[in-house]
C-alpha cells in the first residue's frame, strides 16, 4: 500500500486542485474574521453591524460551517472589518 501525502488537508479531501485552493483562501479569511472578532471583543450582534451581516451570520463563521461562505461573501466582511487582504501567487516548489 501506498502511502499518499498531500500539503493540505484541502488537497486530501477535495476532488480538484481548483476546489482546493478555493477552500484554502476561504478558511485563511474564516479564521482571520474569528480572531479580529476575537481580539476586538466583539459580540455576535456588534460584528455582524460591523459585517453588515445577520447574528446567525455570524454564529455560523464563528462556528467554521464554512460551506456556507463563498470568497465573495468573507472579502466583504473583511473590508467591512477594515482587514486588509493580500494575496500571493507563485509556482508552487519542486518535488
Amino acid at each position: 500500500m501506498t502511502e499518499e501525502r498531500f500539503t493540505s488537508v484541502w488537497d486530501a479531501i477535495e476532488d480538484t486542485a481548483e476546489a482546493a485552493e478555493n477552500m484554502k483562501l476561504r478558511s485563511v479569511l474564516m479564521v482571520a474574521l474569528t480572531d479580529h472578532i476575537r481580539r476586538a471583543g466583539l459580540s455576535q450582534s456588534q460584528a455582524a453591524k460591523l459585517f453588515g451581516v445577520t447574528q446567525p451570520r455570524v454564529s455560523d463563521l464563528m462556528r467554521g460551517k464554512i460551506g456556507l461562505f463563498g470568497l465573495d461573501a468573507l472579502v466583504k466582511m473583511a473590508a467591512a472589518a477594515g482587514l486588509q487582504i493580500e494575496i500571493r501567487v507563485h509556482e508552487p516548489k519542486a518535488a
